[in-house]
């Protein structure tokens, strides 16, 4: 009988209402770009705050949680309703709560994050255009699988190819691997971040070289082995590579080499990742010297401090800071001015010691946001034209 009824509440959930139907405000609010075609709630008010109303009558609590949990208040119909505290712009997951069994709103698109398909809400950022469609040439993500010998199994990837790739026949680009975080996966930053239309703007404005962009899963089992090990903290010595560095090394670059149309040196590869991605980043690119260039770390670069040694961590590459000067043409980190304390002093900490032993790299901070996708457009936006110039 339980599960007759919380199938019956998902579908009232999922159906679209007419503006008679669901009590739209007067004014002041618009549906989410991230709604549904046809979908009127969630809404955005102009001072960024959400409105969620869902249709649930036989529920008996609904909650929905964006950042943190709100308590919705049921009306006489039985639409359930509430409106957030302002938000950040940018992207952030949610989640609903009905009668405490945790689903997705299906007034909205889905996406893969914390380890699920879960809703998403877009804030607009006022006066910022950066991640948004515009009438300029657009490149095309491509979805391509490939065979792994470390793993022995089957994996996909992600491509982005720049405005021009398919005319320019001649031509080769440069490749930056760019790496999701915990719980995402290679669809992220095509979705989530809109890496491609960022891209497509930067390239457009002439702000970027064009270039091609691999996202990959960030998890790996090798051949036999039971389960994925959990990635090591950025910064902690590691006995040996991981399953997935021996991915990249012996299995992605070579395959993307191959189909695409690469500068294949390491003078024209970079990787980057955010959180779990920037240290795995950090991890693959100081064990592998001669075959990256460029370095990005987007709010993971581990828990260090300005007095962190880091001629013991990191494989080592920082003992010298002459001759890894010479060798790697970039190393950005950056970070969000809201972010939790511990995130920020680890990645503000690792900036101050890279000063301290003569380093040369970039700081950035992104002005109040936290740990999520804004933060990250932002690095990306502010990455990219650095490289391979």
């Amino acid at each position: 009988m339980k599960r007759t009824v919380l199938v019956s509440t998902i579908f009232l959930l999922g159906s679209v209402l007419t503006n008679a139907q669901t009590g739209l405000p007067a004014g002041g609010s618009k549906p989410a770009s991230s709604n549904v075609r046809g979908a009127e709630f969630p809404r955005v008010t102009d001072d960024l705050r959400a409105i969620f109303r869902i249709k649930a009558p036989d529920a008996g609590k609904v909650e929905v949680q964006v950042g943190k949990k709100y308590d919705m208040a049921k009306d006489s119909a039985g639409f359930w309703s509430v409106t957030t505290d302002p938000l950040v712009p940018g992207f952030h997951y949610y989640f609903l709560f009905i009668n405490g069994v945790q689903v997705s709103d299906p007034a909205s698109e889905t996406f893969f994050g914390w380890g699920r398909m879960s809703g998403g809400i877009e804030i607009p950022e006022a006066g910022v255009d950066f991640y948004s469609l515009k009438d300029v040439p657009h490149g095309d993500i491509r979805q391509k699988w490939y065979f792994s010998e470390v793993t022995g199994a089957w994996r996909r990837c992600f491509v982005y190819c720049p405005p021009g790739y398919n005319e320019s026949t001649p031509e080769r680009y440069p490749v930056l691997y760019l790496q999701h975080g915990s719980g995402e996966d290679e669809r992220s930053w095509g979705v989530q971040g809109r890496a491609d239309i960022i891209m497509d703007n930067l390239i457009a404005e002439r702000k970027a070289l064009p270039m091609l962009i691999v996202m990959d899963q960030g998890y790996a089992v090798r051949k036999g082995a039971q389960s994925a090990a959990a990635p090591q903290p950025a910064g902690q010595q590691q006995q040996g590579p991981s399953a997935f560095e021996e991915v990249v090394i012996k299995d992605l670059i070579p395959f993307i080499d191959s189909h695409f149309r690469t500068l294949s040196d390491r003078g024209h590869r970079a990787m980057a990742g955010l959180s779990m991605g920037g240290g795995q980043t950090l991890q693959i690119t100081t064990r592998n010297l001669d075959k990256f260039a460029y370095i990005g770390g987007f709010s993971g670069t581990g828990r260090l401090t300005a007095d962190s040694d880091l001629k013991t961590v990191f494989n080592g590459a920082f003992a010298d800071a002459k001759s890894f000067n010479s060798r790697v043409k970039l190393v950005w980190i950056g970070i969000g001015t809201a972010e939790p304390e511990n995130m920020y002093k680890g990645v503000k900490g690792f900036h101050e010691a890279l000063e301290k032993i003569g380093i040369r790299h970039v700081y950035y901070e992104s002005p109040g946001t936290d740990h999520e996708w804004q933060t990250w457009r932002r690095s990306l936006h502010e990455f990219a034209p650095l490289l391979f110039r």
